[in-house]
């Protein structure tokens, strides 16, 4: 696939694994899961479920930065909990990272996430 590219910045975090951050098709950039690591220490946040919320998307909007884009051109996202207990605390975060038109997003909790993080964002953005 000729059209792909690989997205990487320093002002997210490097990947733990065999993964880009995002890898851009076309107009359409795939972001992988974010969970709350500081991409200068590599650590987790761990002060409280907004701490590590907000830390997520500041690493998504560092990697749609990255990509040509904002959080504005997030058109799906999926979020992963700890437990559905944060579901508002997530819904009022995200009101203050995003305006109408909203992305598409989907929510599910789960049994665990990467280095026992509350919270894992994945999203695709259109440029």
């Amino acid at each position: 696939m000729s059209n792909k590219t690989i997205i990487s910045t320093k002002k997210a975090p490097a990947a733990i694994g065999p993964y880009s951050q995002a890898v851009k098709v076309g107009d359409t950039v795939y972001l992988s899961g974010q969970i709350p690591l500081n991409p200068e220490t590599m650590e987790m946040v761990t002060d409280s479920f907004e701490a590590q919320a907000v830390q997520v998307f500041e690493n998504l909007k560092a990697v749609a930065e990255a990509a040509g884009g904002d959080l504005s051109n997030f058109v799906k996202m999926t979020i992963l909990l700890s437990d559905l207990k944060y579901f508002n605390q997530v819904n009022e975060l995200m009101s203050q990272y995003f305006s109408e038109p909203y992305p598409a997003r989907a929510a599910y909790a789960v049994k665990a996430l990467p280095k026992d993080a509350d919270i894992e964002i994945e999203a695709i953005m259109a440029l």
